[in-house]
């Protein structure tokens, strides 16, 4: 068998993969390995947001969301081309907290989190501001505040990237069958795409399967805990945008919960999410026709437009794995993160993540690493605060500069396409379009923005193997894509 790695990481959604940079960018040697393909759970189902979560004061998750609003300032730094500002405009509705509460609310979210680079919240008169322009005339009054957008699935794959840059072996499509304490070592059990099988021992062992980390550790390790996940089922939907402007609007609907109505992919918006209790089979996760009702009536009740379920072009659903504080309702269950650490002496630790929310992955890597410190003392301190994701090495951390003289530089490429690779890529666009001169240098074409040029750049350089993979993933191309342009470059891979 080979050297033994330092740490084996279980699970390629956000949490994983951020354990994985940080621990390879403090010298530790790593693997990381997915059952699946990166943010293939509930990493790129998620509501798309980098944000504090104003609704977690109401439940006085003070600190949670004060280190929620920290990091993101701090991931606005490292990933500019993939986390920008938005604006969320909140009608008042009096029937379900009073306006002293709410701007009580939004003074704490202003001041929390020390605030550098966000404006702040405002008073709207929905009857002059051009905010209300679809907002049922019912409502008169609303605040904005700013939180922050994120491309979830292109956030775990940076977070992968980087940690592959240093040194870490990441493989998907590889899932862990078993894994037993030997000798002061993790001997794990891989089955890799192919269906072969690996041996690899480690050092130190993460369990960051997201849903799954009950059963890994009940499965394939055969530990116990007396910690428990709360399976709660997210669900979105996508239907054609009906307002004018790039703002957002957060929603209060009439069992107290909050639904976002997010601008998405230029001409669609993106509302979720709902909050289910979840038994069934996580991977059979899907939407019913109660949520779709549910989306519908809570945006229909504040806007002008009537939305209806037919109106939907695209849906999706993802099982968060919230830790169990034993709360009755799904929604004030806590979205903080909680840590097993196993250890029996002179054996190999076995750390388990439970809970956790896309804004804190990167301090929640950083406190798992403290818990793995005692048995890693080699290991280097913390980097990860101050060092840019990939692609997100741009001056002064602005991304509108930065795109401007890509476009100048690649002026061949039509301007909606210049904002998608840099948008999708940042810096790393310049690798992409490395030699391209005309748009034939960027190879068949199939449809809306995508050419073979950036299909074999994510086969090559991201670990994209499937056409999913990259439709649904590490693009959104799938929204732009006819059927038969989705079938035709499905084809297409498979022959690539």
């Amino acid at each position: 068998m080979a050297e033994p790695y330092d740490l084996l990481v279980i699970g390629g959604g956000v949490n994983g993969a951020g354990i994985a940079r940080d621990a390879a960018g403090r010298g530790l040697s790593v693997l990381l390995c997915e059952k699946g393909d990166l943010a293939q759970g509930t990493s790129s189902r998620s509501g798309k947001l980098i944000h504090g979560g104003l609704r977690y004061l109401e439940y006085y998750e003070f600190r949670l969301v004060r280190e929620a609003l920290i990091e993101r300032e701090v991931l606005l730094r490292a990933a500019p081309h993939i986390v920008w500002p938005m604006r969320f405009v909140l009608p008042h509705s009096r029937e379900q907290r009073p306006a002293w509460m709410i701007r009580l609310g939004l003074f704490l979210y202003d001041h929390l989190g020390g605030r550098k680079r966000l404006p702040g919240t405002r008073r709207l008169d929905l009857r002059r501001a051009p905010e209300g322009e679809p907002v049922r005339e019912t409502y008169r009054l609303a605040f904005e505040y700013s939180d922050c957008w994120v491309e979830d699935a292109r956030l775990v794959v940076l977070n992968a990237l980087d940690a592959g840059a240093r040194g870490a072996d990441i493989r998907v499509q590889t899932e862990l069958l078993s894994a037993r304490r030997a000798g002061g070592l993790w001997q794990a059990l891989l089955r890799s795409p192919d269906g072969g099988m690996a041996e690899v021992a480690a050092r130190g062992m993460v369990n960051a399967a997201g849903p799954w980390v009950e059963k890994i550790l009940t499965g394939a390790i055969g530990a116990n805990t007396p910690r428990r996940v709360r399976l709660v089922k997210g669900s979105h939907i996508v239907v054609p945008k009906f307002w004018q402007g790039s703002h957002a609007y957060l929603l209060q609907n009439d069992d107290k919960r909050v639904i976002f109505v997010n601008p998405y992919e230029d001409d669609l918006c993106l509302i979720g999410t709902t909050d289910i209790p979840y038994e069934g089979k996580i991977d059979d996760v899907a939407i019913d026709d109660d949520e779709r009702d549910y989306l519908c009536r809570a945006v229909s009740r504040y806007m002008r437009k009537e939305l209806r379920p037919s109106d939907i072009v695209q849906e999706f659903s993802g099982v968060r794995p919230l830790y169990d504080d034993r709360a009755d309702n799904p929604s004030a269950v806590t979205r903080d993160y909680v840590f097993d650490l196993e250890a029996p002496s002179g054996g190999a630790p076995l750390l388990s993540v439970f809970g956790g929310k896309i804004t804190t992955f990167r301090k929640l890597a950083e406190h798992a690493l403290l818990k793995l410190k005692p048995f890693f003392p080699h290991m280097q301190s913390t980097w990860t605060d101050r060092a840019p994701l990939p692609g997100g090495d741009m001056e002064d951390a602005l991304f509108a500069p930065w795109a401007e003289a890509f476009a100048r530089r690649f002026s061949f490429l039509p301007p909606p396409l210049a904002r998608h690779y840099a948008r999708q890529y940042g810096t790393r666009a310049l690798a992409l379009l490395d030699g391209a001169k005309t748009l034939d240098d960027l190879g068949q074409y199939f449809g809306g923005l995508l050419y073979a040029r950036e299909a074999d750049f994510l086969m090559r350089t991201e670990w994209a193997m499937t056409a999913e993979d990259i439709l649904e993933r590490r693009t959104k191309h799938l929204l732009h894509l006819t059927p038969a342009q989705r079938d035709a470059f499905a084809a297409w891979m498979a022959r690539a």
